[in-house]
């Protein structure tokens, strides 16, 4: 498995050096960027003159599939770094790079006189990119090193794969995901925009959005609740001597954004919200009596991420997190990860996700607390996974810098992986900031701390669960689940009584006027995946029954009123 993965990633490697050398004879006077082999394929990045257009991917590939029918050689060789820089003397972002190695030589690939600045591995020769299958995606924008402040960029995007069969499965795929494109959904179904007058990465929430955040947030409320955790408040900024007390100034000021002057000091919004939590924590004496001692918030924090990596609701720049922080003895410590795990694992059966894989991510470079105390804990999450029978994969150095963790990822259409869930271990902030218990005896003892988020941000939770229902939500989630079509005026007063009735029993329902044809009024409900559309004519108002159509069901069910009543009580 992982040769053939090794041999895949050579081919695209070389594909993208290919496509390298067929813009560059197109477009003369074209700059290099970097071009890596993806997952499912390759890119380049280049600066030109003549912008390159969607329809120019078809001249490229051509030209790619001629330079592969040369049987090329892919040469590689050494050379010092200043003989670099003269080969390298017309391609500004090809000098930046070797500015940043630190190797007194380099590695460079020429092919027909085509010279790039690489490391490999490439295939031997053009030959053995024959019978590969690829085919170029898209042309978009990408800063140099993903900086907003560096030049802008044109990527040139494909696909590669072994056989013509796993192309097709991919483009399949790809169509598909387009259609799931929460984006796309945001805009269809009227849920979500970002302006840019707002800002990059800020979301607002149209009412069809925000109601939909907020029957999730009811949710998780009320869950939480009954999982014995306690709700709490907190404001969206602090003091600096919040976070210095912390440690975020000092190992996590990358993220932050600039200070806040107010009456000569300085406050951040917060990136985090565990230092609030410690601070209520800290309010009052605590007892061993008190623990565990669940704080759970839906709270937002504020992120800095470079525009390059903003991505609709699943990179945002501010974003909510189901937040809770666990304080509980050192004796309890599997047993609460063993609840929690077993609690997220209920909340994703319950939105319907079941396709995620499960990271522990360990100790990173920069970490607070003794190297006893990370093994301990890393021991402890392991055993935890264990007894939940979790399975999972290690995740070396991706641990935050006060404890490690675990991470639940869950896989969207195209087999990308988003991180949700999170549970992270900490000894290290209740020693910074001198929290206690007393104990039975009397004694100081100092408590353990869980950060954890099971559906993570909140954004991005929403995001994932419209591509995975392609828009069309459970009729519990959805926030218009019932459409009512009157066929003309003459049965308005009836439409008007079941509207009212299920109003009355708290159905979000939305009543259609007689002002568009109804074929129409069904078709628009249909492209707002709206759960149900009850049509209702002279007949049914005779016989006090109703037309219902289920969304994605070609029958129409006819039912009695008493009977309808009776089948909304029974979906999930």
């Amino acid at each position: 498995m992982a040769q053939k993965k090794s041999k895949i990633l050579k081919i695209r490697h070389s594909l993208a050096h290919i496509l390298a050398m067929s813009v560059r004879e197109i477009f003369k006077e074209v700059k290099l960027g970097i071009g890596p082999a993806t997952e499912q394929g390759f890119f380049y990045d280049f600066l030109t003159k003549k912008p390159i257009k969607e329809s120019d991917l078809l001249l490229i590939e051509k030209k790619m599939k001629e330079i592969i029918q040369r049987n090329l050689k892919f040469s590689k060789k050494f050379v010092s770094k200043k003989e670099a820089k003269k080969i390298f003397q017309n391609e500004p972002f090809k000098l930046e790079l070797l500015q940043e190695i630190k190797e007194k030589e380099v590695s460079i690939y020429e092919t027909n006189g085509f010279v790039d600045l690489c490391k490999g591995p490439h295939v031997k020769t053009t030959k053995e990119l024959q019978k590969i299958s690829f085919k170029l995606l898209k042309v978009s924008g990408a800063y140099w090193k993903g900086d907003e402040k560096k030049p802008m960029l044109q990527r040139v995007s494909g696909a590669a794969f072994e056989t013509k069969k796993e192309l097709e499965e991919y483009l399949e795929k790809l169509k598909d995901s387009k259609e799931r494109d929460h984006r796309h959904l945001g805009r269809v179904l009227s849920l979500f925009d970002i302006d840019e007058d707002v800002g990059a990465g800020l979301p607002l929430w149209h009412p069809k959005g925000a109601l939909l955040r907020q029957i999730i947030e009811d949710f998780l409320i009320k869950e939480h609740l009954k999982e014995g955790y306690l709700l709490v408040r907190t404001p969206h900024i602090g003091k600096e001597t919040l976070f210095e007390k912390s440690g975020h100034l000092k190992l996590y000021k990358e993220n932050m954004y600039s200070p806040i002057k107010i009456e000569n000091e300085r406050y951040f919004l917060k990136p985090m919200n565990c230092p609030f939590h410690i601070k209520i924590y800290q309010s009052k004496k605590r007892s061993y009596r008190d623990l565990p001692l669940k704080f759970f918030e839906l709270g937002t924090v504020y992120r800095y991420e470079k525009s390059g990596v903003l991505q609709g609701l699943v990179r945002v720049r501010g974003f909510t997190q189901d937040d809770a922080h666990i304080f509980c003895e050192k004796k309890n410590l599997e047993e609460e990860i063993v609840k929690v795990l077993n609690f997220g694992k209920k909340i994703f059966k319950k939105f319907g996700f079941e396709n995620f894989q499960v990271y522990l991510s360990t100790r990173p470079k920069k970490y607070i607390g003794s190297l006893k105390e990370w093994k301990e804990a890393e021991s402890t999450l392991k055993k935890a996974l264990k007894k939940v029978g979790l399975d999972f994969k290690v995740d070396p150095g991706e641990g935050v810098f006060y404890g490690p963790k675990i991470d639940i990822k869950v896989k969207d259409v195209i087999g990308r992986e988003w991180q949700l869930t999170t549970v992270q271990f900490d000894f290290n902030l209740p020693r910074r900031f001198n929290l206690y218990f007393v104990q039975k005896n009397g004694k100081k003892e100092r408590p353990i701390m869980i950060h954890r988020a099971l559906l993570g941000s909140l954004e991005r939770f929403i995001a994932l669960l419209l591509e995975h229902y392609k828009g069309a939500l459970p009729f519990w989630l959805a926030p218009e689940q019932i459409w009512i079509v009157p066929i003309n005026d003459k049965v308005m007063d009836y439409a008007k009584e079941i509207f009212s009735l299920l109003k009355e029993k708290e159905y979000r329902v939305v009543m259609k006027d007689t002002k568009e044809t109804v074929s129409k009024r069904i078709r628009e409900g249909e492209i707002q995946k709206i759960p149900m559309i009850v049509v209702l004519g002279e007949k049914e108002k005779k016989e006090k029954t109703v037309s219902l159509r289920e969304k994605e069901k070609k029958e129409i069910k006819k039912l009695s009123l008493g009977k309808f009543l009776e089948y909304l009580k029974l979906l999930p």
